[in-house]
């Protein structure tokens, strides 16, 4: 497919138009003579270069791939409807809705940038993280940043002593079992072509441990626990309370850290939040 360089130009440059700054969380300021937002708010946003959005909305520069699509469709809170065309209009094919887990609705993005001094993130039914916010980097380190099968999670649980090593040994077991029954879930949930369904099959291949788990066929919620032990690389063990709120329609989770008012953890949180502010 071709790329529709001058529909790709206008319609990103219409829909950075269309947000407000307070609309995905960011400060009006003074002086704002702009219509919606700068080109350099939407690159922040999008985690590119302004030079890299300004070609694309001069109707040049390289064919943006799937993956900085998906980014811009975030940054600008596009529908899903929205998501399609912008990458029909870029030369792709829009991505299978089969999945039902690649694209966070503008509703949820809006929730994540205002809690912008609280650990949280959306993740699918794979285990991908999709979005952070600050302190959700500064608590569990950038889940965002990889690629292929290893932006499961789950994948990196069974296969990267690195994931584990921020969970106390004596919590393994367990986050091994709820990992492995909430991957379950989303196959279930999503068929077997979903991504949850690759991982399920890629982890069949490589992890022993894995195979052992899938075998028991648990889906139990009951897993899920709310109070969980993080370790942190600076600030130690930190004792936080997950808060879930799932959205349906696209089976994302969106995952919101919290602790006890008056704790030490409470305090460690707080000084992550000033940090990343």
């Amino acid at each position: 497919m071709d790329t529709d360089r001058a529909g790709l130009a206008e319609f990103l440059t219409r829909r950075r138009e269309a947000l407000a700054p307070e609309d995905v969380g960011l400060p009006r300021g003074q002086r704002r003579r702009t219509p919606g937002l700068r080109r350099e708010e939407v690159a922040m946003l999008a985690g590119m270069s302004t030079d890299y959005l300004s070609r694309l909305e001069q109707k040049r520069g390289p064919q943006p791939s799937d993956q900085m699509l998906s980014a811009l469709a975030r940054a600008l809170h596009l529908s899903l409807a929205e998501r399609d065309h912008l990458f029909v209009l870029a030369g792709h094919h829009a991505p299978q809705r089969i999945t039902r887990s690649d694209h966070v609705p503008p509703g949820l993005l809006r929730i994540v940038d205002r809690l912008g001094d609280t650990p949280a993130m959306v993740v699918n039914g794979a285990g991908e993280t999709l979005i952070q916010t600050r302190p959700a980097v500064a608590l569990l380190g950038d889940e965002t940043e990889y690629t292929g099968v290893h932006r499961s999670v789950v994948y990196r649980w069974f296969t990267d002593p690195r994931q584990r090593a921020r969970v106390p040994e004596a919590d393994h077991d367990h986050h091994a079992r709820a990992h492995t029954a909430r991957l379950r879930r989303a196959v279930t949930l999503e068929g077997p072509r979903s991504r949850a369904a690759e991982v399920s099959r890629t982890l069949a291949e490589v992890s022993p441990e894995f195979v052992a788990l899938w075998s028991q066929h648990d889906v139990d919620v009951a897993l899920e626990v709310s109070t969980k032990r993080i370790v942190h690389p600076e600030l130690g063990t930190i004792e936080v309370n997950c808060q879930t709120l799932t959205e349906p329609d696209q089976g994302l989770l969106l995952l919101v850290y919290t602790a006890t008012p008056g704790s030490e953890s409470h305090q460690k949180l707080s000084m992550l939040a000033a940090v990343t502010a």
